[in-house]
């Protein structure tokens, strides 16, 4: 077996293929805890295109929480800060119940892209919310009360964080 998988993390690795989908895709199915391991260390590694299928190939396995972990630690590596929209967007393939605290730090704090996808999770995900998500989030609010990118962006972010986060806050009075 342990061939075959690296038959098919060859393909999906090669600059060539133009099926690198369909491989990551295969990988991720027939993916064991060591292709587990390898993909993560792929994630976090400085091809930001095949760090992106070794996302794709995490999202076909049963490890989401250890995938998201990585994908989460990738959009807030600064070596990827022109793609954090691509890692972004991949957590569509993902269940993100638990990560409300995660997205909203790509919402805040993310490039253009990446925060407009993070606030459609925002928006659309349900997430399984707790006081202490909301003490976390509120945490991360006040941070970048004080590190704001420009004037403009904190208006908008303002107007619609504080009433998200009254309204989370209202779910438990």
């Amino acid at each position: 077996m342990q061939e075959e998988i690296q038959k098919v993390l060859n393909r999906m690795c090669d600059p060539k293929e133009d099926e690198a989908y369909h491989f990551a895709d295969k990988l991720g199915a027939m993916a064991d805890e060591e292709t587990k391991n390898h993909l993560i260390t792929l994630v976090k590694g400085d091809n930001w295109e095949i760090a992106y299928l070794a996302c794709r190939a995490l999202s076909k396995t049963q490890w989401n929480e250890e995938a998201l972990d990585a994908i989460f630690e990738a959009i807030s590596d600064k070596k990827n800060k022109s793609v954090q929209g691509a890692f972004t967007q991949i957590l569509e393939e993902f269940d993100l119940s638990e990560r409300f605290v995660d997205i909203f730090r790509v919402y805040l704090f993310g490039n253009f892209k990446a925060s407009t996808l993070a606030k459609d999770y925002l928006d659309s995900v349900e997430f399984d919310i707790t006081p202490r998500t909301i003490r976390k989030a509120e945490k991360h609010w006040k941070h970048y009360l004080h590190n704001p990118e420009d004037e403009g962006s904190l208006i908008l972010k303002k107007s619609e964080v504080e009433p998200m986060l009254q309204e989370l806050k209202e779910l438990f009075s």
